[in-house]
């Protein structure tokens, strides 16, 4: 059985680019980009600009993987990234987001993210279920 591959995505970001938002904009531009369970993940942390940064670049990844990037319907909050027991990162769908993921046969989303001081990177690849050969 082969894996099918339905689309990746990739996103690259500066930290500083992040920090400048949250100062110039705080609030609002927390709460219209991250959700409250990212927002409490990200601010429990001691970089946490790095973190918010990371959630961003994987947000704009798996976008890229369900072949959509940011169309009506799509809101940032629409992806929400959480952890498995052992802090791999994983993907929540939900709203338009979750609507594309469902048409498109996507039965799973990986998702890895990386980040330093300067900046954050995330990889997404949407696979459909197995096929017999």
């Amino acid at each position: 059985m082969a894996a099918r591959i339905i689309g990746i995505g990739t996103d690259i970001i500066e930290c500083l680019r992040i920090a400048q938002m949250i100062e110039r904009h705080g609030e609002i531009f927390i709460r219209r980009v991250y959700t409250d369970h990212e927002i409490a993940y990200c601010s429990s942390k001691r970089a946490a600009t790095q973190h918010y940064a990371g959630r961003w670049a994987a947000k704009e990844a798996v976008l890229k993987a369900l072949g959509t990037g940011w169309v009506r319907g799509i809101s940032w909050r629409d992806v929400e990234v959480r952890h498995k027991a052992g802090g791999a990162p994983i993907v929540a769908l939900r709203g338009g987001a979750r609507e594309v993921f469902e048409r498109s046969g996507i039965a799973h989303m990986h998702l890895s993210i990386s980040h330093c001081r300067s900046h954050a990177t995330a990889y997404a690849i949407a696979e459909a279920d197995p096929v017999d050969e």
